[in-house]
């Protein structure tokens, strides 16, 4: 399978990945710069060359996607006979560096109601990176023509024609999708939003509507659907960002999709202080850790965007 095969792959199965790059290459080593190697939790596609290069690189993608990082990490290799390595030696007297470029698992979200403001939020949030499911009752509202738009999407478009029942399809969307309903029905809306909040593995739950609409709709969530205060509040309304009145559809789309892009940052700044935060095996660890034989380096610090630098022997 070839490396963009296997990056196609682990997107489309929502698994996370390091993709594996020599950078650059001085001396004699097993692959020309450019050679690269796709790791996932439990598999890994391509070659950097095989011995210590490799199995160190491997370890260390697997690092990563266990700690979920985002940032790229170059690693730097001297192959010789001087050094003690890590999975033997690698004599073949040139140096290496090998960038590691973590592929996380793509936000998911999910717009019920494919209308004149669905439309135009599903305009908005194609130029993401993300997966992105819309749903709609209406086979008219899906067709082929209409949704021609999309069709240089960033996105991932997946689209899904529900006649009866639309909120089936959230028991089928993956976990954390952010989940928008403006569908042309309020009882639609309604059921979706009772739907939602007795699906636990769904992210952020969005409703459009006036405050009126959300009064009638809590009282019967709280009434005939048993939610407790707690469960309702999970439901945002209305959405968007405040201080934005427009009510054309392009308006209101640019407001949902800044407000959405909002909650990803927020999600990316809880995930990394929860990274960062030190637990009590990690203190113990370092508290009796010795360094390891021939490293010369650890991580320096560098600019946001560019890629943290360890070097490995």
């Amino acid at each position: 399978m070839t490396w963009f095969a296997a990056v196609a792959r682990l997107r489309a199965r929502r698994e996370p990945g390091v993709l594996v790059t020599v950078a650059t290459v001085r001396g004699h080593a097993p692959r020309n710069a450019g050679a690269k190697l796709v790791v996932g939790r439990n598999g890994a596609w391509g070659s950097i060359g095989g011995g210590n290069v490799e199995a160190v690189a491997i370890d260390r993608a697997r690092e990563l996607i266990a700690g979920s990082a985002a940032e790229p990490e170059l690693l730097d290799f001297a192959l010789n006979d001087k050094v003690t390595n890590r999975h033997g030696v690698q004599c073949c007297g040139g140096t290496v560096s090998v960038l590691l470029e973590p592929l996380p698992v793509v936000r998911a979200v999910a717009i019920f109601g494919v209308g004149h403001v669905g439309m135009e939020l599903a305009r908005v949030l194609a130029r993401q990176d993300l997966d992105l499911h819309l749903i709609d009752s209406r086979s008219d509202i899906l067709a082929e023509e209409r949704l021609a738009v999309l069709a240089d999407a960033v996105a991932a478009v997946r689209v899904h024609h529900t006649p009866l029942l639309p909120e089936e399809v959230l028991e089928k969307l993956p976990g954390g999708t952010h989940v928008l309903i403006m569908t042309h029905d309020h009882a639609e809306d309604a059921a979706l939003c009772d739907a939602a909040l007795r699906t636990p593995h769904l992210g952020s739950i969005g409703l459009i509507g006036s405050a009126a609409k959300w009064v009638r709709f809590r009282k019967r969530l709280l009434t005939e659907g048993g939610h407790d205060e707690a469960a309702i509040d999970r439901i945002k309304t209305p959405i968007g960002l405040s201080g934005i009145g427009g009510k054309d559809p392009a308006t209101i789309a640019v407001s949902v999709a800044a407000d959405l892009l909002r909650t990803f940052e927020a999600e990316a700044g809880s995930d990394e202080h929860r990274r960062s935060e030190p637990t009590d095996a990690d203190i113990d660890a370092n508290a009796h850790a010795t360094p390891q034989a021939g490293a010369r380096a650890a991580r320096t610090d560098t600019p946001h965007a560019a890629p943290h630098l360890r070097t490995v022997v």
